[in-house]
């Protein structure tokens, strides 16, 4: 069985309409691999993740919401950006910046908004999705929730998404997807978006109820707790449900730069 998904490649402009198979893709007519494209992020808005979406990782860090400044857990959903220096695409390295021996891998679902929403009530918020894709949310490890977390978020190349976005139609349940990463080819995570605090349409309500969100933007549906983390020389391969998989190879930042690359 094959998919409809969209996607971008370096050697095109825009988004391009596929079909994927098991082992091929299917563009204009010709079979072809993964490996022939070279691959764009297939989303092009603003980034949003979210903190505290998954049960465990909300269980995890109850306590400190007790403290000062909180006080509380929070109410709304906790989100973040991911800026557009961050995009990444399939099969691109990952630069691990000088400075640092490890980063964390954050596999995840990415929500791709199809137009405008706002004020969504929960049960049309499906109606405003176009679909689906993979993410990896790359973060330099840290232990502080009390400020932005920009320096270990927002480095160059930190945002691996796609392959592509595979349409809404062709998922059954969004919120019943299971997520494995894989480290040099070893199962080392899994998760499942059962697992979410807020289901897909509910955290799309709750967004929308205070800001607006675009066609094109990407929501994650949250990060795992307690992520694997990566060093120079390997591979994440992530996958998710009737989507795909999402692979990226993790260098020096300097291999990069000596290349003439930045991602």
């Amino acid at each position: 069985m094959m998919y409809h998904a969209k996607a971008r490649f370096s050697s095109t402009t825009g988004f391009e309409d596929i079909l994927v198979g098991v082992s091929h893709i299917l563009w204009k007519g010709e079979k072809l691999a993964e490996e022939s494209f070279s691959w764009q992020s297939p989303v092009n808005g603003t980034v949003y993740g979210t903190l505290f979406n998954f049960q465990e990782q909300l269980e995890a860090y109850r306590n400190e919401f007790n403290k000062s400044p909180y006080q509380n857990p929070p109410k709304r959903p906790v989100l973040y950006i991911k800026p557009r220096n961050t995009l990444n695409g399939h099969l691109k390295e990952v630069a691990i910046p000088n400075d640092v021996e490890t980063v964390e891998v954050n596999a995840t679902l990415g929500v791709v908004i199809g137009r405008t929403a706002v004020n969504v009530n929960e049960a049309e918020a499906l109606q405003y999705v176009e679909g689906y894709t993979i993410v990896n949310d790359v973060t330099i490890p840290h232990d502080s929730f009390h400020r932005p977390a920009i320096k270990y978020k927002a480095r160059d190349g930190f945002c691996p998404i796609g392959p592509w976005i595979v349409l809404k139609e062709h998922i059954p349940n969004p919120d019943s997807l299971m997520i494995w990463t894989f480290k040099n080819d070893e199962l080392i995570q899994v998760n499942s978006t059962k697992e979410l605090v807020r289901s897909i349409p509910r955290l799309i309500q709750d967004v929308t109820e205070f800001m607006t969100l675009s066609k094109g933007d990407l929501l994650m549906v949250g990060i795992p707790y307690n992520p694997p983390t990566v060093s120079v020389g390997d591979t994440i391969r992530i996958e998710i449900d009737y989507i795909g998989s999402l692979e990226n190879r993790f260098v020096h930042e300097s291999v990069l730069i000596a290349g003439g690359e930045k991602v």
